[in-house]
């Protein structure tokens, strides 16, 4: 049989096994709570869907499309960057749409990242994070992320201890799984040191919109200088909930963004040009539908918090994301989060996603994703009593 490299470096994909023992209980007529993948469930703002529908009808939108993105959708990213962030950008050559921020990602690792380069990421993480660099022959160097107030000093040690030096760090907040934030003195400590070292940075920022008790999360960019060391990554998916749709951007570093333009060049076409027109409409005209959206996912994080909480499980309230990252209760803390999660969904019909699944450090606990509805997360509730009885 013969043998491929890339492939062989990813271990088993811990997800597909909880996916499996998911549907083998709904196939036995279980009702399963799920919040195991952070995929959102309501549908766009009505505009959106509306004004997709409209661009399709028009037989030019059928054909390939740029794969940089259009002109006025990269303008859009431009001008929504300016108004929410201050920050600007030039929608020429600074700004890149991608089908996702997954392909993004994976695509600039293809870029830039050559076999033996090191890339230093803060774990757990986003599993794309951890392979995207495999992907490209690269090597992750694991720094370790419990203490948020830790990290920076955690990667300054892990860059001078290493040999060969890091090429590159890829930073995550407000960060899925753990929902840690920062504030914009920690991407100026990061900008900093990346100018000092000629460390390249990429922040995924996908979460930028889900904030909540009036915290507001800054982007990297808003560093001065920030752009001389690095891009960030923003999606549609959770501000607009549009996750099937695809769109996502590179912004920042014209010399990140020139790489990955070209390298998407090669590989696709760009997406389907009526989700590129509505998401125009999305940035430019429904900034406003973005606080309802928040809202609605803070309203479930506090009943699923609030509910964990008077079971006596200690889990911390998030000011970001759309989830809640769990510590395995002391009873269970020997199983692993593998096997707690096996047990959780056996016995309480809930399913999370274990912390195992992004990478080390993650093993004690487990994330529940905020894709049920108020009334689900009573019902779950329900069930996870017995594990405290």
């Amino acid at each position: 049989m013969q043998k491929f490299a890339r492939i062989d470096r990813l271990p088993p994909y811990v997800f597909a096994i909880v996916d499996e023992l998911k549907m083998q209980a709904r196939h036995a007529g279980d009702d399963i709570v799920d919040f195991g993948m952070g995929n959102p469930d309501n549908p766009p703002p009505q505009p959106i869907i509306d004004k997709l529908c409209e661009a399709a009808k028009s037989p030019k939108n059928h054909r390939y499309s740029a794969s940089r993105g259009v002109p006025k959708l990269r303008e859009a990213i431009a001008n929504y960057y300016q108004r929410r962030f201050g920050v600007e950008l030039d929608p020429e050559n600074e700004v890149v749409t991608t089908i996702g921020v997954k392909e993004g990602f994976s695509h600039l690792m293809w870029a830039i990242v050559n076999p033996g380069d090191v890339v230093m990421i803060p774990t757990p993480a986003y599993p794309i994070h951890i392979y995207g660099p495999v992907f490209a022959n690269g090597d992750a160097l694991h720094v370790p992320f419990g203490d948020p107030t830790q990290l920076l000093h955690n990667i300054q040690v892990a860059y001078k201890q290493h040999q060969p030096r890091p090429k590159l760090l890829v930073l995550n907040f407000p960060h899925n799984p753990t929902t840690s934030c920062v504030d914009i003195d920690f991407f100026q400590q990061i900008v900093d040191f990346a100018r000092e070292e000629g460390l390249l940075v990429v922040h995924d920022f996908a979460y930028a919109d889900l904030v909540f008790d009036g915290y507001q999360a800054p982007s990297f960019l808003q560093v001065p200088g920030a752009k001389e060391v690095g891009v960030e990554f923003f999606s549609m998916s959770k501000s607009f909930n549009m996750p099937g749709w695809r769109v996502g951007f590179a912004v920042g570093n014209p010399t990140l963004v020139g790489a990955l333009r070209k390298m998407k060049s090669y590989l696709d076409y760009g997406i389907f040009q009526p989700l590129q027109i509505a998401s125009i409409m999305a940035l430019n005209e429904l900034g406003h539908e973005v606080d309802g959206i928040c809202n609605m996912y803070q309203q479930r994080r506090d009943v699923l918090v609030q509910g964990l909480q008077r079971l006596g499980w200690p889990v911390q309230v998030p000011k970001g994301t759309m989830f809640v990252w769990a510590p395995i209760p002391e009873p269970y803390r020997a199983m692993g989060s593998l096997e707690f999660t096996k047990h959780v969904l056996k016995e309480a019909k809930v399913a999370v996603a274990p912390g195992i699944g992004f990478g080390e450090g993650g093993d004690q606990h487990v994330r529940f994703a905020l894709i049920e509805n108020a009334h689900r997360t009573r019902q779950a509730l329900r069930g996870l009593r017995r594990l405290f009885t």
